[in-house]
């Protein structure tokens, strides 16, 4: 059964960094025709789009971002792990939020689509704060 667990939430001041993981099993990550995504919700909004990455043979790798979190975010894979990463860089208190992996069993377009991914971790909080 494919199952997600994300991990690296923290309270960091403004400004600081972060690095998110999500531990995939169930599946591999050297699959060709899976999408990982990250989102985020912060109380009282839906549920956005983060980044994602897909991959299109062994050594190379297609990623996606949100247009206001470009420059700062950075997704990655380890495939020898089995997981995904998220780098963020320069937090602002707008980005706190419980971010979410999930995971879709396509390569396909619709990636920033929340709907379009059939697997979930739990979350992992993440707090901007000074």
């Amino acid at each position: 059964q494919l199952q997600l667990v994300e991990s690296g939430g923290a309270l960091v001041q403004p400004g600081g960094s972060l690095r998110l993981s999500c531990a995939a099993s169930g599946f591999s990550l050297s699959l060709d025709y899976y999408t990982m995504g990250w989102f985020r919700q912060a109380p009282g909004k839906e549920r956005e789009f983060v980044a994602a990455i897909r991959w299109e043979s062994v050594s190379s790798d297609s990623t996606y971002y949100a247009d206001s979190l470009k420059g700062r975010f950075t997704i990655s894979r380890e495939t020898a792990k089995n997981t995904v990463f998220l780098q963020m860089n320069t937090l602002q208190p707008e980005d706190t939020a419980t971010y979410y992996c999930a995971a879709r069993g396509t390569s396909g377009n619709g990636y920033t689509v929340a709907l379009t991914y059939a697997y979930w971790g739990q979350g992992t909080q993440v707090t901007v704060s000074s």
